[in-house]
């Protein structure tokens, strides 16, 4: 069996992370930042701006997690894919600093064809405030079966209207290679004969990528491009998107929340289940 199901709630020593300015730019360019245009979000992509702070986009904290324990043995990695990702935020980064990360793992679920690990990841800084809150989802392909928990069902839901807005954004052929330098360097979304491993007819663009891609998309849209205004994130990866794809995603404001699904211009669903939350004073 190459679950270790007695995972589950084991937390790690936290372990230190740090960043700079350059780190900070180096993500906002591998999110799509400036691609549009090289004069618009200038306080994500540059720090010597006339008259304008460097800020750091709310969905760089995913860029710093660490991995903790992972509770598998002999899976091959082609066969591992992110399946869903949240983050909530309780403070704003700054262009530089050091924080605590510590690792958990929260759940293992059964899914049939695979099985669900949801990994948490909590930053805190030096004294213990806590930054941000993350988990993503890693789907195991073929090591379902087990017996285990399905997992709650979701209640989310599709609104049966037309979108409050939809935001275009192109990724470039160069995407993944760009990101990467964020720190997620597997070959799958590289090498082609890796990806050709994993079922895939040519490299594929970062789930982590696509996800900041929507990120942006809703601080703009939602924020007014606020970062003190964005509060938390979450979506399901349900198909991958190739370098080069034109992401369109749509948004709809739903009693105080805010709901959304990222499609490419061919019209393939990317990113479902999606919300976003203000971030509460204090």
């Amino acid at each position: 069996m190459p679950l270790d199901l007695s995972a589950v709630g084991r937390h790690g020593a936290p372990t230190p992370v740090t960043w700079d300015s350059t780190r900070a730019i180096l993500y906002a360019l591998g999110v799509g930042a400036g691609s549009d245009d090289p004069e618009l979000e200038l306080e994500f992509t540059t720090e010597n701006s006339i008259d304008l702070e460097q800020a750091v986009l709310p969905t760089f904290p995913i860029a710093l997690t660490v991995g903790g324990e992972e509770p598998w043995s002999d899976v091959e990695v082609t066969k591992i894919l992110h399946a869903d990702q949240s983050l909530v935020l309780h403070a704003t980064l700054p262009p530089s600093g050091e924080a605590l990360m510590e690792t958990g793992v929260d759940a293992i679920y059964d899914k049939g064809s695979g099985a669900l690990v949801e990994l948490s990841n909590r930053m805190t800084d030096p004294s213990g405030r806590l930054l941000a809150e993350m988990v993503a989802g890693a789907f195991l392909r073929g090591e379902g079966g087990f017996g285990g928990d399905r997992g709650p069902a979701s209640t989310w839901q599709l609104p049966e209207r037309k979108p409050d807005a939809v935001v275009e954004q192109a990724t470039m052929p160069w995407q993944a290679l760009l990101y990467r330098l964020s720190g997620l360097r597997s070959p799958l979304h590289t090498d082609p004969e890796y990806a050709a491993l994993g079922g895939f007819n040519r490299p594929i663009l970062q789930g982590a990528c696509t996800f900041g891609f929507a990120g942006r998309a809703l601080l703009q849209t939602v924020y007014g491009g606020d970062v003190d205004r964005f509060g938390s994130m979450s979506a399901r990866f349900v198909a991958p998107v190739i370098p080069g794809d034109v992401l369109r995603t749509s948004i709809w404001q739903e009693g105080g929340e805010t709901l959304f699904v990222t499609h490419t211009a061919k019209g393939t669903l990317v990113l479902d289940r999606g919300t976003s939350a203000e971030r509460l004073a204090g």
